[in-house]
């Protein structure tokens, strides 16, 4: 079945994009590398993340991290055939643990100084968008609510200045929630379409999203729903390659198997029109990169 749904989804001539995943430096990661190719995935947007055991308590930590996300995409590059761009910032949870063991105050100085490595990165084309940056998904004390809030509007007045998109990790959004996070970006004199929220997991329509730019999970429902958005859009996985934790997102295949499974109720001509918008459009409008398939390592 898997070959089958490989070939389908190569005959449609599309990228096929996930938007979000998360990868380590280990066999384990190309592994998942190879079966999204398999099944005739062509590119991942890869999030830094945390290597270590613990959080990141300076620059020279969320450096090395960075880098340990550069070899993940310069390994994935060498090894298939899939083209993997790195978006790098401090996650923001991080701040909560960091301010545990060196203060609030530090560990907001620490994530800023971060933010501007990123944007370092970016500058010099090593990496795509600053991200995943944003507050918390629970609820936190106003003080530390507070300081995420710094953070993300520091995050934002770096982007305005490299002139790059922001991955947004966040609560849950409703249109009000869309509209505040436009709002806080206006006054910054960012554009809300420089602003990607990750893990989307409801459909708001777009009238209702101020122009954010929604990061599907990529259920097989609520994948099916978003075909009808006219865009811009992506899907995601939040793929996480934590053995640890299995079952916790979306497996790095679901985004092909998406494609293979619309594929098999739709007229390819329509569906390639439809998905030309995450796998082309999208990529193209956000980050002003033309996407094509790769022959070769």
């Amino acid at each position: 079945m898997a070959a089958g749904g490989s070939a389908d989804v190569r005959s449609l001539g599309l990228p096929v994009v996930d938007h979000h995943a998360h990868l380590r430096p280990d066999a384990a990661s190309m592994e998942a590398v190879r079966r999204f190719e398999s099944l005739g995935g062509t590119h991942i947007f890869l999030a830094t993340q945390n290597y270590a055991e613990t959080v990141p308590l300076s620059l020279e930590d969320y450096r090395a991290q960075f880098e340990t996300t550069l070899a993940i995409v310069r390994s994935i590059e060498q090894q298939t055939t899939v083209r993997a761009f790195p978006v790098l910032a401090p996650y923001p949870i991080d701040l909560l643990g960091a301010a545990d063991q060196i203060g609030l105050a530090q560990a907001v100085e620490v994530q800023k100084a971060a933010i501007e490595l990123a944007g370092r990165y970016i500058r010099e084309h090593a990496a795509v968008a600053i991200g995943e940056v944003g507050r918390a998904h629970f609820p936190v004390p106003p003080e530390r609510e507070g300081a995420l809030t710094e953070v993300l509007e520091h995050a934002m007045q770096v982007g305005r200045e490299v002139g790059c998109p922001l991955v947004l990790h966040t609560e849950d959004l409703d249109g009000a929630g869309y509209e505040g996070l436009a709002k806080m970006a206006a006054r910054l004199s960012l554009e809300p379409s420089r602003l990607v929220k990750h893990y989307a997991r409801a459909f708001v329509p777009a009238p209702l999203r101020h122009s954010i730019v929604p990061s599907f999970l990529a259920r097989k429902d609520l994948a099916k729903e978003s075909l009808v958005d006219p865009g811009p859009w992506f899907w995601e996985t939040d793929y996480l390659a934590d053995p640890s934790r299995p079952g916790a997102v979306l497996s790095l295949e679901t985004v092909p198997r998406r494609v293979a499974g619309l594929l098999r109720l739709e007229a390819p001509a329509a569906l390639s029109e439809r998905l030309s918008i995450p796998f082309r459009e999208a990529p193209r409008k956000v980050y002003g990169i033309e996407l094509q398939p790769r022959v070769g390592p």
